[in-house]
């Protein structure tokens, strides 16, 4: 860990507010990535926030939201990210091909049309840089225009955090090994 995460103890009121509002919030604890956005208080309020609707408030269900938090995490090569997500998925009831096949590099097959079309405009916001007219279409057809806004938020919210996670190597739990090479 190249940051020292602050204790309730150590932090000034200002991050104390952000750090209670987090576990008075639908999570019940902060976010890992949280703590080192402490460091910016008003930031770590906002992006908290943001990530408690990304979370439980999308039109997705968890085994939804979760692909585009994975395919995230893949791109990103966010050990952390992955860790936590990859759990949250099978809770939320993906199938456990589907997350091997993310971590593999390889395209998942899915039996549902909306995780496709999620999977799909994920791959091609981080690996296109965008998403081109014929597959926005059919997007906005399948997950509607709400749905398109909610997993660009979802991938953009995730790329921040993989890129906290990594950039201030945030460790797994003990015990646990790195997935994703």
């Amino acid at each position: 860990m190249r940051l020292k995460l602050l204790s309730p103890g150590e932090m000034n009121e200002s991050q104390r507010q952000t750090y209670d509002e987090s576990i008075a919030g639908k999570r019940g604890k902060p976010p890992a990535p949280m703590m080192a956005w402490l460091n910016s208080p008003d930031m770590a309020r906002h992006a908290t926030r943001l990530g408690e609707v990304l979370r439980y408030d999308t039109i997705f269900p968890a085994k939804l939201s979760e692909i585009a938090i994975l395919v995230t995490a893949r791109h990103w090569t966010a050990h952390y990210e992955w860790y936590a997500h990859k759990r949250l998925a099978l809770q939320g009831g993906m199938d456990p091909e589907i997350i091997e096949a993310i971590r593999d590099r390889r395209t998942p097959v899915f039996n549902d049309p909306k995780g496709q079309m999620i999977y799909d405009v994920a791959k091609s916001l981080h690996e296109g840089h965008g998403v081109e007219k014929g597959l926005y279409d059919a997007a906005v057809k399948v997950l509607s225009e709400r749905g398109v806004v909610e997993v660009i938020g979802l991938c953009g919210y995730y790329t921040m955090v993989s890129m906290t996670l990594n950039t201030f190597e945030f460790e797994l739990p003990e015990g646990e090994v790195p997935e994703l090479s």
